[in-house]
C-alpha cells in the first residue's frame, strides 16, 4: 500500500512538473514582444526592403499583358477562365490556400439579336439617321470576338420615342434650373445629358423623378480630352466613335438587387428579376461625340448658359426637340437589353498568420472588365498579382506575417460592386470580429504625374511613413523618395507640410468593407495633375480602347509608376499585418474631424440668417469632436509609453486601433439608406459621384416644422469608443442628431443631454473649432 502511495506521488510529481513546462513554453511563446520576422525587428525591417525590391516592371508588364489580350466581361467564360488562371498561378507563387467562391447575381447583357441604339425617325416613323452599333475596334483587335458593344447594364428595354431635350450633366441643379428658370417641362420627353460631375445611375434616377421617358449620355470633349493629345492610337484621348459603359443602378450599396443584405447563394431568398433593388424604370444608352453631334446640331430652343455649353460644334441649345425644317422629327430609343441571374466567382487566397491567424489585412481588386481592361481594371489586378509573386518569394525564405493576409480577385465589380459585396455580406461576421484594414487595388493608374491617396485618417501617418521607402518612378528624380515627388507634386491647399490625402470615396470594391463594415480602408493610384487637367476620369474609361498598348504606350512605358503603385499597395498590406502594434493613428482621425467641423463652422459663418432662420445649432456637433479629440490625444499618449514586451497590452491596444473606425458605424444606417453604415465619413444622398464625397451626412428636404435634438454623452476609462451621428434637414424643417461615446484612460465621466428649439452659436466652441 506504501508503495503504492509513492508510486502515485511520483505520477503526480511528472504530471505537474510536465504541466508547468508547457505552461510556462505556452507563456514564454505569447509573451514574445514580436516574433523574428515582425515589422518591429531588424529581420521585419529587412524583410520589408526584399519585398519592395522584389516587384519588377517588367512582370508587372507581363501579367497585364497576358490579362487584357481578350474580353473578360463578368459572367462570361473568358472571365472565368482567367479566374482559373489567376488561382493556379497564386498556388504557384506559394499561398497557403486558394479557392473560388461563386455567387448567382443578376447580370445585364445587350440582346445579340437586337441591338442597341438610337435613331432620328420622320414623320411617317422612317428611320433617318441611326446611332453606331459598335465602336471602331483598335487596331491588332479586328478578329477579336466576344467585345461587347456599348451599353447601360440594366437599363430598361423599350422603344420610346418624343422630343429631345439637352440637361446638361443631369444634376439635380441642372434639372431644376431646366424647370425652374427656362420653363421646360421634361415629362414625357427623351433627355440627353454629357457625362461627368455625378455617378452615371444619379444622372438616370434624376430623369426618372423628372419624368423623362428615357435617357442619352454620351462623353464630351470638354470633359473627357486632354489639351493637346492626339486621340487614341496616336494619343490617349478618347476618339469620336468611343462610349463609356457601365451601370446605371441605384444600389446605395445593397449588392446583388435580388439579395439586398444578403450573399446570393442558392438558399437565399430572391427578388424577382423586375424588383429588383435600384434598377431604373427608363430605357437608357451611352454613345459616341460623334453622334452626338447629330442629335444636337439640329435642336432647337433655348439658348443654354455658358456652363451647359461643351466643346463640340453645335449649339447645345436645349429644345425641347428640333428646329426650322427638322420640327417634325423625333428620337427613338430602341433598348433590349436582358437581365439575368449569372454565376460568378471570387478568387480568395490566403497566407496565414504567425501569431494573429484571427486578424486579417485584406487586399481586394476586381477582375471583371467591360472591354479589355488594360487600365480598369487589370493596371490593379496586375499590381496584386505581383505583389502575391512577391510575398511568395518571402515565404520561401522563411518569413510569415504576424497577422492573416487575404488576397482577393473579385468578380462583377463593373455591375454594381457584386463579388466583393456578396463575399463580405458571406463574412460579415468574422470581418466586423477580425478584419484589421482592407486596401483596394482597382486601377492602378490614371495619368501620369503623381501618386494619389484617398484612405481613412487613422491610416494618413502610415502611408507618409511608407513612401518615404519608396523611390519616385519619375524621371529625372532618381534617388528622390517617392513621398518627397508626391509633396512637390501635390500637396495640401491649406496645410502645405505634407502630400494631399483625400478622403475615401465610393464605386469601387471597399464599399461594403469601409462603409458598411467600419474596416478601416484606403486605394492608391497613380494619377493627373489634378489642378490643370481638369478633365473626368481619364479619356478611353469604360470603352474598347483600354487596351495593353494604351498603357505601355502612353501612361507607363518603363513600367516604373506601376510598380511604385504596387509598392505602396503592398506596402502597406505588409505593415497592417506585420507590424506589432498596428500602424493606425486616432490623432490622425481627430486631426480631420476637426477639419471637417471648421469647415462647417466657416460655412454656418458665412449664412447667419439662415442658421438663424432655421434654427440651426452645430454646437454639439463641435463639442463632441472636441470630446473625441481629447480622447484621441489621451491615447496617443498611452500608444508612447505602451509596454510592448506584454502581449495583452499590446492586443487590447490594437484591438481598439482595429475597431476605431468601427465605433462610428450606426447599425440601422443612414436614413433610407441600411447599408450606409458610417456616419462620420458618408456622401449626401443627393450630388453623389463616385470620386466626390462630404464629410458628414447632411440630407435636404422640404417639411414644415422645426425641431433641434443633440445628445452628448462622454464617457473616459479604459479604451476609446467614439459614434458621431450628425443628421441635418434645412429648408423649412432642422433637425440635428449629435451622439458622441468616448472612452479614455482618465477614469473621468460627464454626460450631458440638451433638447432645445432655439439657434445657439456659442463662441467657447467656435474659437475651439476655428
Amino acid at each position: 500500500m506504501r508503495n503504492e502511495s509513492r508510486f502515485i506521488w511520483w505520477i503526480l510529481r511528472i504530471v505537474v512538473v510536465t504541466a508547468l513546462f508547457f505552461l510556462g513554453f505556452v507563456i514564454g511563446w505569447f509573451a514574445k514582444p514580436t516574433h523574428p520576422h515582425t515589422a518591429d525587428s531588424s529581420a521585419s525591417g529587412r524583410y520589408l526592403r526584399e519585398f519592395l525590391d522584389e516587384m519588377q516592371p517588367d512582370q508587372i508588364r507581363e501579367h497585364l499583358r497576358k490579362f487584357t489580350r481578350l474580353p473578360h466581361l463578368a459572367g462570361t467564360e473568358q472571365n472565368l477562365k482567367y479566374a482559373e488562371q489567376i488561382k493556379n498561378e497564386w498556388q504557384e507563387f506559394g499561398l497557403d490556400s486558394v479557392e473560388m467562391v461563386p455567387y448567382d447575381v443578376l447580370l445585364s447583357y445587350p440582346n445579340k439579336s437586337r441591338p442597341n441604339y438610337i435613331s432620328i425617325v420622320d414623320q411617317l416613323g422612317n428611320e433617318v439617321f441611326n446611332t453606331s452599333l459598335a465602336e471602331p475596334v483598335p487596331e491588332g483587335y479586328e478578329d477579336v470576338a466576344d467585345i461587347v458593344p456599348p451599353y447601360s447594364a440594366f437599363s430598361a428595354k423599350g422603344q420610346p420615342e418624343g422630343d429631345l431635350v439637352y440637361v446638361n450633366y443631369g444634376r439635380t441643379e441642372d434639372f431644376f434650373q431646366l424647370q425652374r428658370e427656362m420653363g421646360i417641362n421634361p415629362t414625357g420627353k427623351i433627355v440627353i445629358v454629357r457625362y461627368g460631375k455625378i455617378f452615371r445611375g444619379n444622372k438616370v434616377k434624376n430623369a426618372v423623378l423628372a419624368g423623362a421617358k428615357g435617357i442619352i449620355m454620351f462623353s464630351d470633349p470638354a470633359d473627357y480630352w486632354a489639351a493637346g493629345v492626339q486621340p487614341y492610337p496616336d494619343g490617349w484621348n478618347l476618339p469620336g466613335g468611343g462610349a463609356q459603359r457601365g451601370n446605371v443602378l441605384n444600389l446605395n450599396g445593397a449588392g446583388d438587387p435580388l439579395t439586398p443584405g444578403y450573399p446570393a447563394k442558392e438558399y437565399t431568398y430572391r427578388f424577382s428579376p423586375e424588383d429588383g433593388v435600384g434598377l431604373p424604370r427608363i430605357p437608357v444608352h451611352p454613345i459616341g461625340f460623334h453622334d452626338a453631334v447629330h442629335l444636337l446640331k439640329n435642336m432647337g430652343g433655348h439658348i443654354p448658359p455658358n456652363n451647359w455649353k461643351g466643346a463640340l460644334n453645335v449649339s447645345y441649345k436645349i429644345g425641347p426637340g428640333f428646329a426650322n425644317d427638322f420640327q417634325s422629327q423625333k428620337v427613338r430609343m430602341n433598348i433590349h437589353t436582358n437581365n439575368q441571374v449569372t454565376r460568378i466567382y471570387n478568387v480568395i487566397g490566403r497566407i496565414r498568420g504567425a501569431l494573429e491567424p484571427d486578424r486579417y489585412v485584406i487586399l481586394g481588386g476586381h477582375r471583371d472588365a467591360w472591354v479589355f481592361g488594360g487600365i480598369d481594371p487589370m493596371s490593379g489586378a496586375a499590381v496584386v498579382h505581383e505583389t502575391v509573386r512577391s510575398a511568395g518569394k518571402l515565404l520561401n525564405k522563411g518569413w510569415r506575417p504576424r497577422r492573416t493576409i487575404i488576397f482577393a480577385s473579385w468578380d462583377a465589380e463593373e455591375f454594381g460592386l457584386l463579388g466583393s459585396t456578396e463575399w463580405a455580406e458571406d463574412n460579415a461576421k468574422l470581418l466586423q470580429e477580425r478584419a484589421v484594414a482592407y486596401i483596394n487595388a482597382d486601377s492602378a493608374i490614371e495619368g501620369m504625374y503623381t501618386l494619389r491617396v484617398d484612405c481613412t485618417p487613422s491610416l494618413n501617418t502610415l502611408v507618409y511613413d511608407l513612401t518615404k521607402q519608396i523611390t519616385s518612378p519619375e524621371e529625372g528624380e532618381e534617388g528622390v523618395s517617392l513621398y518627397d515627388s508626391w509633396h512637390k507634386r501635390d500637396n495640401w491647399t491649406n496645410d502645405r507640410d505634407a502630400p494631399r490625402i483625400s478622403k475615401l470615396g465610393s464605386g469601387s470594391d471597399f464599399e461594403a468593407y469601409f462603409i458598411r463594415l467600419g474596416i478601416a480602408a484606403g486605394r492608391a493610384r497613380y494619377t493627373k495633375n489634378r489642378k490643370t487637367e481638369r478633365y473626368s476620369s481619364y479619356p478611353v474609361y469604360h470603352s474598347v480602347y483600354e487596351t495593353f498598348e494604351i498603357v505601355e504606350q502612353f501612361y507607363d512605358p518603363s513600367f516604373r509608376r506601376l510598380r511604385a503603385v504596387a509598392q505602396v499597395r503592398g506596402g502597406l498590406v505588409f505593415l497592417l499585418a506585420d507590424s506589432q502594434l498596428l500602424p493606425l493613428s486616432a490623432d490622425q482621425y481627430a486631426d480631420s474631424l476637426r477639419k471637417y467641423a471648421r469647415s462647417i463652422a466657416q460655412l454656418a459663418q458665412r449664412h447667419p440668417e439662415e442658421m438663424e432662420t432655421f434654427q440651426v445649432s452645430f454646437d454639439f456637433l463641435f463639442s463632441a469632436v472636441e470630446n473625441f479629440t481629447v480622447a484621441a490625444r489621451g491615447f496617443h499618449e498611452r500608444q508612447q509609453t505602451l509596454n510592448r514586451a506584454d502581449p495583452l497590452q499590446v492586443r487590447i491596444m490594437n484591438d481598439q486601433l482595429m475597431y476605431l473606425e468601427r465605433a462610428f458605424i450606426d447599425p440601422l444606417g443612414l436614413p433610407g439608406r441600411p447599408f450606409y453604415r458610417l456616419v462620420s465619413l458618408n456622401h449626401a444622398r443627393t450630388h453623389m459621384d463616385t470620386h466626390t464625397w462630404t464629410h458628414t451626412h447632411t440630407d435636404t428636404h422640404e417639411h414644415t416644422n422645426t425641431n433641434t435634438h443633440t445628445h452628448t454623452h462622454t464617457h473616459t476609462h479604459t479604451h476609446t469608443h467614439t459614434h458621431t451621428h450628425t443628421h441635418t434637414h434645412t429648408h423649412t424643417h432642422t433637425h440635428t442628431h449629435t451622439h458622441t461615446h468616448t472612452h479614455t484612460h482618465t477614469h473621468t465621466h460627464t454626460h450631458t443631454h440638451t433638447d432645445k428649439n432655439k439657434l445657439t452659436l456659442s463662441p467657447q466652441y467656435y474659437s475651439k473649432i476655428l
